[in-house]
């Protein structure tokens, strides 16, 4: 596996030519772009989401040019903190072209799934997100090695299949 930046991985979420598939399996993040609006979030403070518009762009060029982004996020429900904020932010990003599911954990127990959260782009790179135990990103590791592009091409298919659309999704 090779370490990247997170300006290489920036570019790589930029740059697939046809698909990005994202597997998300933790409870809770603590990105420092997020905390600050999870926090103004938990205080009962309204948040005009300005803070996605860049993300929600690029979603935009992707849908544009025939691409596609998937998110599946593994949850335990009831929901924690981070997750029902996550959820009750989601519409800009799904708005904009991100097919973005929700998976209750209960239904991936037999599913066999990479330790890492992971992007998979074009069944070609995978990138596993390497987060500290308070949920920080700690690194980006690449693979092109073809038993990783198997494992997570088939956990996220797996995954897929038993997910629930963003919008018909009720959170516990």
């Amino acid at each position: 596996m090779t370490s990247i930046s997170s300006d290489e991985f920036d570019r790589l979420l930029r740059s697939f030519e046809h698909q990005s598939s994202h597997l998300e399996a933790r409870d809770s993040y603590g990105t420092s772009v997020e905390l600050p609006y999870m926090a103004k979030w938990l205080a009962g403070e309204s948040d005009d989401l300005a803070w996605l518009d860049d993300w929600c762009a690029i979603l935009r060029q992707h849908v544009a040019a025939g691409r596609t982004a998937r998110r599946a996020r593994i949850v335990s429900e009831p929901l924690s903190d981070y997750q029902r904020w996550s959820y009750s932010i989601a519409h800009p990003m799904v708005d904009a072209g991100e097919d973005i599911r929700w998976v209750p954990r209960r239904l991936v127990s037999s599913i066999g799934i990479p330790g890492n959260d992971f992007y998979l782009f074009d069944d070609h790179l995978v990138v596993f997100l390497i987060y500290s135990g308070n949920g920080l990103n700690a690194a980006y590791e690449t693979s092109t090695d073809p038993a990783d592009i198997e494992l997570c091409r088939s956990a996220f298919a797996a995954v897929w299949k038993v997910a629930v659309p963003h919008h018909g999704y009720q959170p516990a």
